[in-house]
């Protein structure tokens, strides 16, 4: 049995085989492994997506009313936040050198008015956003600094806040002979629906560190917020942000 043994592992058919599964069992590891990448993304990065906050609203800016006492092109805003925080689990000292939000693209059933992005407002003090055209972008990316300034597009190099919006313009218009007009009323005096302003807004985010290393995710938003039309304003707080995978493009 011995000799038997001994004079097959001899044959080269033999290791021929056994290279074969070692191979084989190399890349169903590799797979797992990749499989799990794909899953799980990143999961001990310098800094992490920590929470998005939507504010969502309606705006009335005035028009030439005609014969009308009130006239009004109606918009409806969606403010984007992300809080980007330091991994307290991370043990080594990094910076953000920049964050940037692009690939930015829009699924929606109406063509009720046009689907804008704006970046904050760089004039007006106290104003986070203008619907203007200086302040219309297609990507927008926040530089790492000492501190967060939302007007200069500057985030805190250990983390902080960054802001845009999503913005569905003059997606109506409003004519009164009314005494008074309630802002918040307006969505709903001009009869606009639920199914005319839901989109579904898609965008690319990557952290950018000093040290070379770039992580990437995908988010995806449903806009608005449940109760603008009735309200005038909704927000609303995601927290568990698990679902957004950063995976590691650049070393």
């Amino acid at each position: 049995m011995k000799e038997k043994l001994k004079y097959l592992m001899n044959k080269k058919a033999f290791h021929i085989s056994m290279l074969i599964v070692i191979v084989a069992i190399i890349l169903f590891v590799l797979g797992i492994i990749v499989l799990q990448y794909n899953i799980e993304g990143e999961t001990n990065m310098p800094f992490v997506l920590n929470k998005i906050a939507i504010i969502s609203s309606v705006e009335g800016t005035d028009k030439e009313a005609g014969e009308n006492r009130w006239a009004f092109d109606i918009s409806q805003n969606n403010d984007i936040n992300l809080y980007i925080e330091k991994n307290k689990n991370y043990d080594k000292q990094e910076a953000i050198k920049s964050i940037l939000i692009d690939n930015i693209e829009i699924q929606r059933n109406s063509e009720k008015g046009k689907i804008n992005f704006y970046r904050p407002n760089t004039t007006e003090s106290g104003v986070y956003f203008k619907n203007v055209e200086e302040n219309l972008v297609q990507t927008i990316e926040y530089k790492g600094a000492m501190k967060t300034d939302l007007k200069k597009l500057e985030i805190s190099n250990q983390g902080g806040l960054i802001m845009f919006r999503v913005a569905n313009d003059k997606v109506a218009e409003y004519f009164s002979n009314e005494d008074e007009i309630n802002h918040n009323e307006l969505l709903k005096k001009a009869n606009i629906t639920v199914e005319d302003l839901k989109s579904k807004v898609s965008m690319d985010i990557t952290i950018k560190i000093e040290s070379g290393k770039e992580y990437k995710a995908n988010i995806v938003l449903d806009l608005p917020v449940e109760g603008v039309i009735e309200n005038g304003t909704s927000s609303q707080e995601i927290t568990d942000t698990s679902n957004i995978i950063f995976k590691r493009i650049k070393n």
